[in-house]
């Protein structure tokens, strides 16, 4: 079988006979599939796939992309979308240059950048502090998209993706479950087994003249287990402006509401949309209540910048004043409020924000700086430049169907932009036909890492993790994703 193959056969179902001992065989194909360049080096002096490692004994991961990104100035979207208004756009295939060289899988993993926060939480002994670093959490999950206007890949039905990180304490799972309507559903735990983070995502993506709507459905559930609580909540509504003519900006907006179903207490967020002065752009206000509904405390600041709270009372005097037009005193908290508990770099420039303080308010949340041309990255931030590494040695372990071993993504990750375009065909047009055999044949698809079921907490449809490969007490083993390659399907 050609090398090339051996991605697509994995994802669609084709050839799934493959025996465990096949398996080692194909993955070491897989390397020469992705026709990296040995000559692109990244910004730690190390070549594409390897991993500095620094003097404490944790892996430096990379910094920059292969390629600059790949400029959208000479291409028309108009062209494509005066047909779709109004429709449901999952269906619609989109030339390549409108992409970012991530898997949508690879951006729901995006929401662990900010673990610390639910390290937060696990530490905390008050339930009320507890429930404010969770919602700093479920704000901080959307602080990424800030500026990222580039579209991820549509995971093929049966990706997946997979990543354990022992420096930042977590280990995650995900695979694309369902192709129509398109479901990721994914897992992820603490080494420490402290925590449980599990949930799947189906947005549902809308065409209105000069901007596009995700609108966000599924259920995310947290779990700290050293307090037995579980939180549930679901994601804002994501707009993405200006696609036709201007520039592209993009904003969140939406109720979300944080269930705590052990105490009964509540946060309400409230991201409000721009507004027609833009005076309201990135705004985030809510507070958390107790299961008698008293306020407890006041949450306020920018998904884009950071997060605050403040006890009730100091917040309606402070707005009371607003009104009257009284003096306020500008964001200049101590240093060591300002800064944040996860900055990755001491060099890399301070976050200017633009959140007006309220004098006695803590900070919850300050978003991450982003590496200085991450502008040139498709505005990554240095967590999701490192989502597509692919480590020396990493080839030989990873399950065929991972997102690293995509072809599409590899080569525009690498600037060739029209083997990437002709690869993103071949595996759209091999989906297509698995999905016609399998119609003929009437076969039912089978997912491998999770199955679909009743979330514990809420009674809404969910898909759960099956939890096939940690039963053995393994971290990830070869052998186990052997087993899941064997089993056919994907």
């Amino acid at each position: 079988m050609n090398s090339e193959e051996e991605f697509y056969d994995a994802v669609t179902g084709f050839d799934s006979d493959n025996s465990s001992g096949e398996f080692s065989e194909a993955n070491h194909k897989v390397a020469e599939m992705l026709d990296l360049d040995p000559h692109q080096s990244n910004r730690t002096g190390k070549h594409n796939g390897e991993t500095e490692i620094q003097e404490n004994g944790i892996k430096r991961h990379r910094t920059s992309l292969p390629a600059p990104m790949f400029s959208r100035s000479d291409f028309s979207v108009w062209s494509i979308l005066k047909k779709c208004i109004g429709l449901e756009l999952s269906k619609i295939t989109m030339p390549i240059v409108f992409n970012e060289p991530l898997s949508f899988l690879q951006r729901i993993t995006e929401y662990m950048e900010h673990i610390y926060l639910i390290n937060k939480a696990c530490s905390h002994a008050d339930p009320l502090e507890r429930m404010q670093a969770v919602a700093a959490f479920a704000v901080s999950a959307v602080a990424s998209q800030w500026e990222r206007t580039g579209k991820p890949f549509n995971p093929l039905l049966g990706e997946t993706y997979e990543l354990t990180r022992e420096d930042l304490g977590f280990r995650f799972i995900s695979e694309q479950v369902s192709h129509h309507p398109p479901i990721s559903a994914f897992y992820s735990e603490g080494l420490n087994k402290d925590f449980m983070f599990h949930g799947s995502i189906y947005p549902k993506l809308k065409f209105w003249g000069n901007s596009i709507e995700a609108e966000p459905r599924g259920t995310i559930t947290l779990e700290l287990l050293k307090h037995s609580e579980a939180y549930t909540w679901t994601n804002p509504t994501c707009c993405v402006h200006n696609v036709i003519i201007g520039k592209l900006w993009l904003e969140q907006y939406g109720t979300v509401e944080i269930v705590n179903h052990s105490t009964g207490d509540k946060c309400v967020l409230n991201f409000k949309p721009c507004g027609l002065f833009g005076k309201e752009l990135h705004r985030v206000e809510g507070y958390i209540q107790d299961k008698n509904r008293k306020k407890l405390c006041v949450i306020y600041g920018k998904w884009t910048e950071c997060l605050w709270c403040t006890d009730p009372t100091t917040y309606e005097t402070y707005k009371k004043n607003e009104k009257r037009g009284g003096e306020q005193k500008k964001l200049k908290p101590s240093e060591d409020v300002i800064k944040s508990e996860n900055d990755e770099a001491d060099d890399m420039p301070e976050v200017q924000d633009t959140v007006q303080f309220i004098p006695g308010s803590k900070l919850l949340w300050r978003i991450n700086c982003r590496p200085p041309n991450s502008s040139q990255m498709y505005n990554f931030t240095s967590f999701a430049v490192s989502l597509n590494e692919l480590e020396k040695g990493m080839e030989a372990i990873l399950a065929p169907t991972d997102c690293r071993l995509r072809p599409d993504i590899r080569n525009m990750e690498n600037g060739n932009m029209d083997v990437a375009s002709k690869e993103k065909e071949r595996l759209e047009e091999k989906q297509r036909a698995a999905r016609k055999e399998r119609a003929k044949d009437e076969v039912e698809w089978q997912t491998r890492w999770f199955h679909q079921g009743t979330n514990p907490y809420t009674g809404t449809s969910d898909w759960l993790y099956s939890g096939m490969e940690w039963l053995l007490g393994a971290l990830w083993e070869r052998t186990v994703w052997a087993l899941g390659a064997s089993c056919g399907g994907a």
